[in-house]
């Protein structure tokens, strides 16, 4: 039996996948079992290959890796999934880690960082690139900082399910039409909730709505 981590790789940029195969080859202690072009692939490739690592995309045509993190750990929670994505947002940082990714690398790193993250993960451990990580702690030292200051404004039961709806995606009209209200209604509740919690975005809403667990799991 091989003593190598078994990886898959799962991007839908050939090039991509091509270039990370050479980089993981190259290691005596790394074997590259297959390549999936999408999240469906990657989910049925390790359900039929059975790889210790995968090696996850966010952004793929079909089922992109959300999903596929979800599906993969939910089947095969003690395999390993470490995220490899351009993206530096927050949003997709703690969406994949919720999901069960055990780590996130960016492609812009080294190549002894991503393989020491693969071996990382294979170990059971957690790896998160420098950046992600300090950008963790800051997040967690904001949230202990508005803890110690002042209480947050208290939302109404109306305004608590305006914010979890746009917080959701829907739009002004869509959410209109689901409370029977006017349009402009809702924009005015838009526009004083984010007065009242001193928001500036849409953004903003929707990590107000996650931090307080205001929306529901996807």
């Amino acid at each position: 039996m091989s003593d190598k981590v078994r990886v898959l790789i799962a991007d839908d940029h050939t090039i991509v996948r091509s270039g990370v195969r050479l980089l993981l080859q190259a290691e005596p202690d790394i074997e590259v079992v297959g390549e999936a072009l999408n999240g469906d692939e990657a989910v049925a490739l390790a359900a039929s290959l059975r790889p210790d690592v995968v090696l996850m995309d966010i952004a793929m045509p079909g089922m992109g890796g959300l999903e596929a993190t979800r599906q993969i750990k939910a089947r095969f929670p003690e395999m390993h999934v470490l995220v490899l994505t351009m993206h530096r947002s927050d949003e997709y940082f703690f969406e994949m880690l919720k999901a069960g990714a055990s780590g996130y690398v960016l492609k812009g790193a080294e190549t002894n960082e991503l393989i020491g993250a693969i071996r990382a993960v294979a170990r059971g451990e957690v790896f998160l690139y420098p950046t992600m990580a300090k950008q963790l702690l800051q997040d967690y030292l904001n949230r202990l900082k508005e803890g110690a200051g002042l209480s947050q404004p208290t939302l109404t039961p109306r305004e608590r399910e305006i914010l979890r709806l746009l917080a959701e995606g829907y739009s002004n009209k869509e959410i209109a039409e689901r409370l029977i209200v006017s349009p402009s209604t809702i924009h005015s509740h838009r526009t004083n909730l984010m007065r009242k919690l001193n928001l500036s975005s849409r953004h903003d809403l929707i990590r107000y709505a996650r931090e307080r667990g205001l929306i529901r799991d996807f």
